[in-house]
């Protein structure tokens, strides 16, 4: 019988992507949307691994089931690390990908090629009644371009260009887009977490 883990988001582009590399594991995998009843857990930490502490324990602790979250978002170097924890509200708090993208490149208007250096950091908890909670991290480097490219992916994809190359995350497909970015790194860490299980 397949053992039950909760994936802790409600965002349809981070599930498929988890989904998507998980399923091979002896799992029936389950997000927040099959639970309507439980309540949208206040992201309060101060850093990416706070939150995703903060999701996994939770929702753990309300389900009684092994349960895994992320928090990831993206640093730009010339900004100071922002939008970092907040990259999901950067524009507001019901901020949409569009309107979080629209206001990056504002703040990086005119900003020379050289000084749009950016990374996106992800880092992954699980949780599960009575272990102590595991976490493992991912990121990769890349840059910012100067309008959004390509359709793919989801937040701020259509503008973060991994490494020296010069396609856009959301330009990429998901199984090259999986190799090489923050999440997929971190997920396949955390796939020999939960291979222990």
């Amino acid at each position: 019988m397949k053992k039950t883990l909760i994936i802790a988001t409600h965002n349809e582009g981070k599930k498929r992507e988890l989904i998507n590399t998980l399923s091979s594991l002896a799992y029936k995998i389950y997000s927040l949307k099959d639970f309507p009843e439980l309540p949208e857990v206040e992201e309060t930490g101060s850093t990416f691994k706070e939150n995703a502490v903060l999701k996994a324990e939770t929702i753990s602790r309300l389900t009684g089931e092994l349960t895994l979250a992320d928090d990831s978002g993206l640093e730009v170097f010339y900004l100071g690390g922002k939008p970092g924890v907040h990259s999901a509200r950067f524009a507001g708090e019901d901020a949409t990908d569009e309107q979080n993208n629209t206001l990056l490149l504002k703040l990086m208007e005119n900003v020379p090629h050289s000084q749009r250096k950016a990374r996106f950091v992800c880092v992954m908890a699980v949780a599960a009644p009575g272990i102590k909670t595991i976490t493992v991290e991912g990121s990769c480097e890349g840059f910012l371009a100067t309008m959004p490219r390509g359709t793919r992916g989801f937040g701020y994809d259509p503008l973060f260009i991994y490494g020296d190359g010069n396609k856009t995350f959301a330009e990429m497909d998901m199984e090259a887009k999986s190799r090489i970015s923050h999440r997929g790194r971190a997920l396949q860490k955390i796939r020999e977490v939960l291979m222990q299980f």
